[in-house]
């Protein structure tokens, strides 16, 4: 049976289920509201789920060369002080790498995957869903039919709203900071700095440049600070470790604000959300991609086993993915718990027993999915 396919979004999420559907035998349509111009600028981290989801998407020779492999994570306290450290490659072993690398260069791996015209420029004004469908009106005002509509448009989902599964997504209290810093320090591992109610972390991603990735906890009504890149050196000038030579070297900082999705439901007739229009979370734990490439994997797997009920395909989907992101959220917000307990409690907590902790916390995702 030939399924018509229409998927939502063009980042990670958008191409990765594109992909997964093309491995299952699928062709969908995928569509973008932004420009084809519009290139992602920060890094990003893969943990080893990530590589295996990316492994079983065909995708893993192109990544191959690309970023910097992260063997070890260093947690230190704000002065620099060791707290812990991470056997990474032993944590994922047989699983998957662990790699830092440009984010628009993951975006590049996963467009090339797709293997099919992406339609950016292209908005979904209207949905409709109708017995053994979905009516999609576009920007355009042209109108087509599908069988299945795949929402993987991020965050604030327009996919989620109008087919009613859900309200807007809910702010978890941080402000995050992002940059990809050239001439900075030679850093060889994943290193977070941990601050009060805030840390900072960096890490190598390849080209000789790093990139850091910082935040803060901040009050709902607490403004995005007008001067992103003032804010991350008033807030870890103090900092010790490698922080000096990076804020000395950083040029440009992305802020945004961090938030969770948790819908009434992940799928309504032939309507599914993917990624973070599903279940995103804060980013503690760098398991959004991770989570959105998995989503991939399984979606193509159920169509596939069960072309000719799509509802029945979606559920099984569900059932599949539901428990697992469920951890991903419950594992992040203990994490931040965690990050956000006084400094004269927290650090020396973190030297007893901060490996077994943190390790525990991605105990599950070495698991198959």
């Amino acid at each position: 049976m030939t399924l018509r396919i229409l998927v939502v979004g063009a980042g990670i999420s958008g191409l990765a289920a594109a992909r997964g559907l093309r491995v299952a035998g699928f062709r969908p349509d995928v569509v973008e509201e932004l420009p084809a111009t519009t290139v992602p600028g920060a890094g990003i981290y893969l943990p080893g789920n990530a590589s295996r989801a990316l492994r079983l998407l065909g995708l893993d020779a192109p990544l191959r060369p690309l970023g910097h492999l992260i063997f070890r994570q260093v947690f230190q306290d704000s002065d620099g002080g060791e707290l812990f450290e991470m056997d990474v490659a032993g944590l994922w072993a047989g699983v998957g790498e662990s790699r830092a690398l440009s984010r628009g260069d993951l975006q590049q791996v996963l467009l090339t995957g797709v293997g099919g015209e992406v339609r950016y420029d292209t908005v979904v004004r209207d949905l409709e869903l109708v017995d053994d469908g979905v009516k999609v009106e576009f920007g355009t005002g042209a109108v087509a039919e599908y069988d299945l509509v795949i929402g993987a448009d991020g965050r604030r989902s327009t996919i989620r709203d109008k087919a009613g599964l859900g309200g807007p997504a809910v702010p978890t209290g941080q402000i995050v900071y992002r940059s990809v810093v050239a001439g900075g320090p030679p850093i060889t591992d994943w290193t977070a700095l941990l601050g009060r109610r805030s840390q900072f972390v960096v890490m190598p991603m390849g080209g000789r440049r790093l990139y850091c990735h910082a935040d803060e906890t901040a009050g709902p009504d607490t403004p995005n600070p007008a001067d992103p890149l003032a804010r991350v050196r008033e807030l870890f000038g103090e900092f010790g470790g490698p922080v000096p030579a990076i804020l000395d070297a950083m040029e440009k900082v992305q802020v945004a604000r961090t938030d969770e999705v948790v819908p009434e439901g992940w799928s309504k007739g032939h309507v599914l959300l993917v990624g973070d229009a599903a279940h995103a979370t804060a980013p503690t734990l760098a398991q959004g991609a991770a989570m959105a490439l998995e989503d991939a994997v399984v979606l193509g797997e159920v169509l596939k086993a069960n072309p000719h009920d799509v509802p029945a395909a979606l559920s099984a989907y569900e059932k599949r993915r539901q428990g697992r992101c469920d951890q991903v959220r419950e594992r992040t917000r203990e994490r931040d718990r965690t990050r956000d307990v006084p400094p004269a409690l927290r650090d020396p907590m973190l030297r007893r027993r901060g490996q077994r902790i943190f390790a525990d916390q991605y105990r599950g995702l070495t698991e198959p999915f």
